[in-house]
């Protein structure tokens, strides 16, 4: 030690004072130029008072010269940096300047200062007091002696010890590249995020004239924007805790006002959340530091998940969107999603450690993704629920027959394609294909319950194929249609499952299904949340019906826009439910043929044309063609014709059948089911049909009230 104090020259300050202003005088005649350099002051050097905080506390921690060199070759290796506290000569005031340590083999650091203007200035006026390194949470404090100082940076010999100071009750991260607006009674004032915690955050903002800090009120509320380069990642209200002074920029720090927000409308019926073993964890890099985040997931529901955070390194605050999370099961499988924070509470364990609960809620996550998740939740929940696994198809055919899911008149409807019906369900259940849902009750290899869905139109979901055998040991039906409304609950949220509305075609004679979703509308008594239309059904054959030509003056032409707002005039009227909306027959979804694309590569078809019946150019009608493949659903539905018939004069039996046949032969159908709204225009023009359907549709905006009505009817099934 004392060899390198021989081989280095001390350079000495003045011991007395010199100002700013006597080194330039030009700063203190001109206003401007003060303004300039006490601004750049404030951007190079922060004051602090921690030095009086450390002098308060009680105990302190030792923390030898070993330990005290591998943090600074950390902090080097970090590219990270100390921070240089002086004390001025004459003044009760403090700076600090922030520097970077060389790598150190010794006794002797190099210090090096990250922005060397009027450093001089600043050693002229200013004596070293000691260095400050950050340590999480806690500091270290050193008080080494000094070798060398100037301009470039400073030179110390490091003691035996230093002190680690509990400084902060949470650990601050440093941020780069986040944006910032700061928004009060129609001010924006722009900046950049400098530090932040859970708890606070601190920020650097600039005033654009004609603005100035003035326009702040810091005894009001702002609402803050955090974004970073092409995302938002905060926004919310905060508080000003404090402020710096300055006319061009100051900084603020700031504190979120809640720490609950209310991503979405309150729920009656929530998810439930399960505590799995082993718990998986949280895996993201956080969109304001990059550094990467590694927490345990406390509980775990198809909608959110909480994680304990370390109070003294909490970094999530709620309202914050993390874009790319993933959850990771014990490293055996992945799940990416993104999240957004939705509350922060203090939780204390019995032993009274102290620590946070942070809530998210899903935004998004692959559809595929979320199907693992919810199929582990559900076999949480019953170890005999199944959602979309490997089934033996044979097991399942014989299921229908054996439960008169299939019964004679509809096997007579569908054996001459059991082939194609056999390949298709091959797909379906085998492939897992993003657009079905199968839902499984099965005890001892025997299934007993089975409920299916398929989305076929762009927001709707059909719920369909539900039966179950006849057991008073269990209810395997009800299981299911809990099931499926658990799933509904979980998921209807996530854009990627396109989930707006549900819906379910049934006889109005079949018990269970009137009971459940016609009872259901009836006691919801919205059409704008739960509609019930009544069709007339009868199957198509182009072999047994002559073909005719429509009289002169009527005429098959493509639906277009103005065709279906006349037809939302007519149901509206007529009904005032959710039917135009649910099947796609808006203006808007005219020409979407997004999902008609993810059937094709599933290996699937689902095609959909528009047609309009029109008289001298008045709109009689309009038909909603579906081709899909044979069996995709067993009564067909996905592949019939819909006829709505809103003006009833001049349209009856035959010229109906003109324009079915006349649409058949133009998208080259043959045999399909033809379902006829309203139901009474058939009655009223005497037109034969073999039975009624009526199409139940539910706005998961009033999921809800579905699910009050079915947790009361559940009690008396």
């Amino acid at each position: 030690m004392e060899s390198a104090k021989r081989n280095l020259t001390l350079i000495e300050t003045r011991t007395d004072t010199i100002s700013l202003e006597e080194k330039d005088p030009t700063i203190a005649s001109d206003p401007a130029n003060h303004e300039v350099l006490s601004q750049e002051r404030a951007d190079h050097f922060s004051v602090t008072s921690r030095q009086s905080q450390f002098e308060k506390l009680d105990t302190e921690i030792k923390v030898d010269k070993t330990q005290l060199i591998n943090k600074l070759n950390f902090i080097n290796f970090q590219d990270g940096t100390v921070s240089v506290n002086f004390k001025h000569l004459r003044y009760d005031k403090k700076i600090t300047l922030k520097a970077t340590p060389q790598p150190c083999m010794g006794d002797l650091v190099d210090c090096l200062w990250i922005e060397d203007k009027n450093i001089t200035q600043i050693l002229q006026s200013y004596r070293f007091s000691n260095i400050l390194i950050t340590n999480g949470q806690k500091l270290l404090n050193v008080e080494p002696e000094v070798i060398r100082i100037d301009a470039v940076g400073i030179s110390v010999l490091l003691p035996e010890t230093c002190t680690e100071i509990s400084s902060r009750k949470a650990r601050r991260y440093l941020c780069q590249g986040i944006s910032v607006q700061l928004i009060q009674n129609s001010t924006v004032f722009s900046g950049a995020l400098m530090d932040f915690n859970g708890f606070s955050f601190r920020v650097k903002l600039t005033a654009a004239p004609p603005q100035t800090f003035d326009w702040v009120n810091p005894e009001q509320p702002v609402n803050i924007i955090l974004s970073g380069a092409a995302v938002t990642i905060f926004t919310g209200e905060c508080i000003i805790v404090r402020h710096t002074h300055g006319q061009n920029s100051r900084n603020y720090i700031l504190e979120p006002l809640k720490h609950e927000i209310q991503r979405f409308k309150q729920k009656e019926f929530r998810s439930e959340r399960y505590v799995l073993t082993p718990t998986p964890n949280m895996v993201s890099r956080h969109p304001l530091t990059g550094m990467r985040v590694d927490l345990k997931v406390v509980d775990l529901s198809g909608s959110g998940f909480s994680v304990e955070e370390d109070k003294c390194n909490t970094t999530l605050l709620p309202g914050m969107i993390l874009h790319e999370l993933e959850l990771n099961f014990a490293n055996s499988y992945k799940i990416q999603c993104s999240v957004q924070v939705v509350f922060r509470k203090e939780m204390v364990d019995p032993s009274g450690e102290k620590w946070i609960k942070c809530g998210l809620a899903l935004l998004d996550m692959d559809i595929r993704d979320h199907l693992k998740l919810i199929t582990m939740l559900h076999q949480a929940k019953n170890k005999n629920s199944y959602i979309c696994n490997d089934i033996d198809l044979d097991a399942l055919w014989d299921f229908f027959f054996e439960t008169g899911f299939i019964y004679p008149d509809k096997y007579a409807a569908i054996q001459k394609n059991k082939k194609q019906i056999k390949e298709t369900y091959a797909k379906i259940y085998t492939q897992n294909p993003q657009i079905a849902r199968h839902f499984i009750y099965q005890e001892k290899g025997t299934i007993f319950g089975h409920m299916a869905m398929l989305r076929f139109y762009d927001s709707a979901w059909m719920i369909h194929h539900h039966a179950a055998r006849k057991s008073t040991l269990n209810k395997a039906g009800l299981i299911v249609l809990d099931q499926i409304g658990r799933m509904i609950n979980d998921s209807h949220r996530l854009y990627s499952l396109h989930m707006d509305y549900m819906i379910c075609y049934y006889q109005p004679g079949n018990k269970f299904p009137s009971r459940v979703f016609g009872g259901a509308a009836k006691n919801i008594d919205d059409p704008k949340g739960c509609s019930l239309d009544g069709f007339a059904y009868h199957h198509f054959n182009n072999a047994r019906c002559s073909a005719s030509d429509l009289p002169e003056g009527w005429q098959i032409t493509e639906t277009g826009s103005e065709d279906l707002r006349e037809l939302a005039g007519f149901y509206n009227q007529s009904s005032g439910g959710l039917l135009l909306d649910a099947l796609d027959l808006v203006p808007e979804k005219l020409y979407s043929d997004g999902l008609s694309k993810e059937y094709e590569q599933q290996g699937l078809t689902r095609l959909r044309y528009l047609y309009s019946l029109k008289r001298n150019g008045l709109l009689k009608a309009v038909f909603l063609v579906n081709k899909s493949d044979v069996g995709l659903n067993l009564s067909n539905i996905t592949n019939c014709v819909k006829v709505f018939v809103m003006d009833s004069e001049g349209v009856d039996a035959e010229i109906l059948q003109a324009a079915i046949s006349k649409i058949a032969i133009m998208t080259d159908k043959k045999n399909f089911p033809v379902l006829i709204y309203p139901a009474a225009f058939a009655d009223e023009k005497q037109i034969p049909y073999d039975k009624t359907y009526n199409l139940w549709i539910c706005s998961l905006q009033y999921s809800d009230a579905y699910f009050r009505y079915l947790k009361r009817l559940v009690r008396f099934i």
